[in-house]
């Protein structure tokens, strides 16, 4: 449906701050601020970022 256009690395930090973000609803301040971290978390792990396909930016490796 989408392609993909998030690569390895770029792909590693997403889900990392996507858990850590969730994790502050949690422990920490407990702020609901934290579920801002859905987005980043789902992009992570869909491969795929609506934003990087509006200015046309991709960081997967060149097949």
């Amino acid at each position: 449906m989408f392609k993909l256009n998030v690569g390895g690395i770029d792909r590693v930090l997403r889900i990392v701050l996507g858990l850590v973000l969730i994790a502050l609803v949690f422990v920490g301040p407990k702020t609901p601020l934290g579920w801002i971290g859905v987005v980043p978390l789902l992009t992570g792990l869909m491969r795929t970022c609506p934003l990087y396909t509006l200015i046309g930016l991709n960081t997967c490796p060149r097949p």
